[in-house]
């Protein structure tokens, strides 16, 4: 063996030691640098929600012509879960429902204490709403907000209550080493402000400050298992759950749930299919269908021949499980690996319209009035416009649709790690009696809060759903004749009178109790850090400017320490764990267009929030505890319920439940964009929400014997239209339209539909049926 010379040896040395230097130096750029290393437990989850899709009013436009009566596509709640690996940890919950309810967290803190301990308290769990006007009402504890739906719907409430602990269920099971990043970027065509006289009374000097008059922005989260990868997103962004109308009968998320589904189908297809495949674009809606199933011979008349062979047969008994069984999603799902959860929050949206073509005239089709939003002196006939006028199922794709890109487009690139803390502050506070410090002229002062109460132009509702007789928005005397009306339930008193002005009171809510509360007077609120990630969870609507000034109140709190480092975002979760109508600014206040009239506690609202929210933020810095506060009512076992239940159900002579009352043509072929319909006779949705299951379902025909499901009720181009002859009828018929997709997969489909009829004696039984198939072409 030759040994090696010195020269060598010299050269080993430097080598070696410059070896070292490298790897040292890689583990200082390692440590300093943004490269992902876990920093945090994270889990996420997410379950169905989807309310009674049948005679129950809707939450939202307080309309009582607004029942349900099908399923647009359906609810969900998606939970994340951030937890230091020896330390605290948080809680949210996004909701495609109205807004949170103070009941349902009440309720569910009481399940999650059950089962967890003290892990999950009032302290670090957060419940927020979307504020989708399509979903069932009657969940909410107080009066006012349950009087349209007949009072108290125990079904609204349980579905709720049982899918935001499944989701938190879900996520905390699914805790795993992971990190997090945040992005942000602007959406400039998703929303308008619908009151822009009241934000024009704000300070020009204020307003100077702001390009927009509306917040553009989107926040967002993007969650990375490290095993697996990405395993989620949640962001927030301010507009309204209004591109659906006040005349819509179909339960639906509204543009953010339909934004959520196009995202979690955009990553599953992301994942399931190579880039370089054809037609992939990365930031195009799903193209699920094609990717699980292969194409059938194209050959029209085989494919005929083959559809052919499957007529209709009569309806016929199911199982419980038989349409969670036959889910698209629930196919689709990868055994061992979490879901990927896609939550699209909901922010201060209080001025804030999806309809952004603007509000205009039916009559004339001129705009509306400025300060009134009237046409004519009339409320009723001032509606806001969506990108897909007249067609608000196309409204809500086009603003659900731009949101998911522009969520798409951060999710890939995000790159800002979230590093630090993890903590949490939480008070509850009588909104009813609050002092406040304000700065008046130059000098400080202390006021109060009011009793809630509503003002006339609350009545004139929006241009997003306008209200009914003679109110306006913007009117600050009130009307002698509403007024004798008021008086005949609760007169005012002086002291409530000038507190509330220059409000004039339609609704003494915070004074009325009888048969219980019609209003809240107890509200909490709560800050989140995740690191430089702050969530401001408050439990109303505010306005873009309320918002701006709180957001920045705290923020300049939060600026005094240095572990939050030089970028420190902070969102607001509106919306969340309780609901107590709108916050606008003291000078919008002053104008009393609807969300001033809708701002309960009076004048000085928004700086009793900024406030106590400073306080909380002082807490949260220098790590000292605060006082728990006094606790909300517990009204459940006072709740009132007039909706009611479901006898029984029938069908004619001679026909089975799930047979087809309306059949498709024989020898049927469509085309992409065209629309076909099936009608069943079917049994009342409410003897079975179909959990995690579906009432619609088109399948794809594999081979010649195999049915596929391909699109269910969580599809946006899937409806279920549920009706009766009567209100008392026994017998119902169940339409199921399926809007054909542009990346429809050509071949033989049929519609199936399933169902559960309540018997006489209260038994329940479930039941399928399907259409005859047809041909699909391109």
């Amino acid at each position: 063996m030759e040994l090696p010379s010195f020269s060598n040896l010299n050269v080993w040395r430097v080598s070696g030691t410059m070896g070292v230097w490298s790897f040292l130096l890689f583990l200082i750029i390692l440590l300093k640098s943004d490269v992902a290393y876990s920093n945090y437990l994270i889990g996420l989850g997410s379950y169905d929600i989807t309310g009674p899709a049948a005679d129950v009013n809707m939450m939202g436009y307080a309309n009582t012509e607004q029942i349900a009566s099908g399923v647009h596509f359906r609810l969900r709640a998606r939970a994340f879960i951030v937890a230091e690996p020896k330390g605290n940890r948080v809680v949210f919950v996004n909701l495609d429902a109205c807004m949170g309810s103070q009941l349902v967290t009440i309720k569910l803190l009481e399940r999650l204490k059950a089962r967890y301990g003290d892990i999950y308290t009032e302290n670090n769990v957060a419940i927020s709403g979307i504020h989708t006007h399509a979903g069932p009402g009657g969940y909410l504890q107080y009066v006012v907000y349950i009087v349209t739906s007949l009072g108290f719907v125990r079904q609204s409430f349980d579905v709720l209550v049982d899918g935001i602990e499944k989701s938190i269920v879900q996520a905390h099971e699914n805790l795993r080493p992971g990190s997090i990043f945040v992005n942000k970027g602007e959406i400039l065509d998703a929303g308008v402000n619908r009151s822009p006289s009241g934000y024009l009374n704000n300070p020009a000097e204020e307003r100077s400050k702001y390009k927009y008059n509306v917040d553009k922005e989107m926040s967002l989260l993007k969650f990375v298992d490290d095993e697996w990868g990405a395993v989620g997103s949640f962001n927030w962004f301010a507009t309204h759950g209004t591109s659906m109308s006040r005349t819509n009968s179909l339960v639906s998320g509204d543009n953010k749930g339909a934004a959520a589904r196009f995202m979690e189908d955009w990553f599953d297809r992301k994942s399931s299919v190579r880039k370089d495949s054809p037609g992939f674009e990365d930031d195009s809606l799903p193209r699920r269908i094609s990717n699980i199933i292969p194409s059938l011979n194209n050959n029209h008349h085989e494919l005929l021949e083959l559809a052919a062979s499957f007529q209709s047969p009569p309806g016929r008994p199911a199982t419980k499980t038989s349409s969670v069984a036959r889910r698209v999603r629930g196919v689709l799902r990868q055994d061992g690996k979490p879901r990927f959860v896609s939550a699209f929050c909901q922010s201060n949206c209080g001025d804030v319209s999806p309809n952004v073509l603007g509000a205009f005239c039916t009559d004339t089709g001129l705009p509306c009035d400025f300060n009134h939003s009237t046409c004519g002196g009339k409320n009723e006939l001032c509606y806001g416009k969506g990108p897909g006028y007249p067609d608000e199922f196309e409204s809500t794709r086009i603003i659900g649709e731009r949101q998911f890109k522009k969520a798409a487009e951060l999710f890939n690139g995000a790159s800002e790690q979230i590093k630090g803390k993890v903590d949490f502050r939480h008070v509850y506070l009588d909104f009813s009696k609050l002092e406040v410090n304000v700065s008046i002229a130059g000098a400080s002062k202390v006021v109060k809060t009011c009793p809630a109460a509503m003002g006339f132009g609350f009545a004139a509702g929006t241009t997003d759903g306008p209200g009914a007789f003679d109110f306006k928005q913007g009117d600050d005397q009130g009307n002698p004749f509403w007024k004798l009306v008021r008086n005949l339930l609760k007169t005012p008193d002086k002291e409530q009178i000038d507190c509330q002005y220059p409000k004039p009171i339609l609704l003494d809510t915070g004074e009325m109790k009888l048969p219980y509360d019609w209003a809240p007077s107890i509200l909490p609120i709560q800050i989140f850090r995740i690191g430089q990630f702050v969530i401001l969870s408050v439990p109303g609507e505010f306005t873009t400017m309320a918002g701006r000034r709180l957001r920045d109140a705290v923020k300049t709190v939060l600026s005094g320490d240095k572990s939050f480092g030089s970028n420190i975002h902070v969102v607001i979760a509106g919306l969340t764990n309780t609901y107590s109508q709108y916050v606008t600014t003291y000078e919008e206040y002053e104008v009393q267009r609807y969300e001033g009239a809708s701002t309960l506690f009076g004048p000085h609202t928004l700086s009793a929030y900024i406030q106590e929210f400073k306080k909380l933020a002082h807490a949260l810095i220098s790590g000292q505890p605060v006082e728990s506060g006094p606790q909300p009512p517990d009204l459940l076992n006072k709740q009132i319920g007039l909706l009611t239940p479901v006898v029984m159900d029938g069908t004619p002579l001679g026909v089975n439940f799930g047979d087809c009352a309306s059949d498709v043509p024989k020898n049927s072929t469509f085309k992409r964009g065209d629309t076909v319909s099936v009608t069943f006779w079917s049994a009342c949705p409410r003897n079975d929400l179909m959990t995690e299951g579906t009432f619609s379902l088109v399948e794809y025909l594999q081979g010649k014997g195999s049915w596929v499901p391909a699109y269910d009720d969580d599809d946006f181009c899937l409806r279920f239209k549920w009706s009766r002859p009567f209100k008392l009828s026994t017998h119902s018929k169940g339409t199921i339209e399926w809007r054909i997709p542009e990346d429809v997969t050509p071949g033989v489909y049929r519609i199936k539909h399933f169902g559960a009829a309540k018997g006489l004696l209260g038994s329940t039984r479930h039941f399928t049926g399907s259409s005859s198939a047809f041909v699909v072409t391109h």
